[in-house]
């Protein structure tokens, strides 16, 4: 599914994301970069903008109001937004209990 479109210059950068994880970027329709995440992953890729070569670093993550995304080219941000830690860290705990949770019931029912 689709999350956004990013029109930069003559170039058009797509981000979307599938339920399971799979992250894709594509710019101009060409897919340039894709990875598996839960909680968000950083790309790399590369425009052309006026006959030069931009280096591109997209990373996604989890903000307040759900997915966000930062975008830098040439290692100066276009797009930055903002993130929270709180989110990040309950997630992660949440994680952990569920993990431990499940160790647990494994081992009960085995033993």
């Amino acid at each position: 599914m689709k999350f956004t479109t990013i029109y930069l210059e003559e170039n058009k950068i797509e981000i979307l994301n599938s339920i399971l994880g799979r992250e894709t970027i594509k710019v101009n329709d060409e897919i340039v970069s894709r990875k598996f995440s839960i909680g968000g992953a950083e790309h790399i890729f590369s425009i052309t903008e006026n006959g030069t070569i931009a280096k591109c670093k997209l990373r996604l993550g989890f903000g307040f109001n759900g997915v966000v995304f930062d975008l830098y080219k040439n290692n100066k941000p276009v797009v930055e937004s903002p993130k929270s830690g709180f989110l990040i860290l309950f997630m992660t705990v949440f994680f952990i209990v569920l993990f431990v949770v499940l160790g647990i019931g494994i081992i009960k029912y085995f033993l």
